[in-house]
């Protein structure tokens, strides 16, 4: 998957934003201003794309182990988040479901006027 399709998904979903907090390179997806998925923009073409998502701690490891592309997140809670190297070892489904996984544990965790706020925004 490229980077241009991952952020396609990530911009997809209800109310997310495209920050850069940290630097001009390191693109932030956020939802009500929690960050659920980093990406580097200027990944060189001739490597693959990485993107850290936010996952349940179980299912991190149970990703590692099934996968040698999900490492433990790069720069983040290595509990909380993984790192997918985007070398199509991965299906793309896969990803998608991922990156899913990722929003919707932050969405989980959002308190309830937010997500009301949230509900409206994809009513709209």
């Amino acid at each position: 998957m490229d980077k241009q399709s991952l952020r396609e998904i990530c911009n997809g979903k209800i109310g997310a934003l495209e920050t850069f907090p940290f630097d001009e390179v390191t693109l932030v997806f956020k939802v009500m201003g929690k960050m659920f998925a980093l990406m580097s923009i200027d990944t060189p073409d001739d490597q693959p794309q990485r993107i850290n998502l936010k996952c349940d701690p179980t299912l991190a490891e149970i990703l590692r182990q099934q996968y040698i592309s999900v490492i433990p997140g790069y720069h983040m809670n290595k509990t909380h988040w993984n790192t997918i190297i985007c070398d199509g070892s991965i299906p793309d489904d896969e990803i998608i479901e991922m990156i899913d996984n990722s929003y919707d544990l932050v969405v989980k965790g959002l308190k309830k006027a937010e997500k009301e706020q949230l509900k409206q925004l994809g009513s709209v």
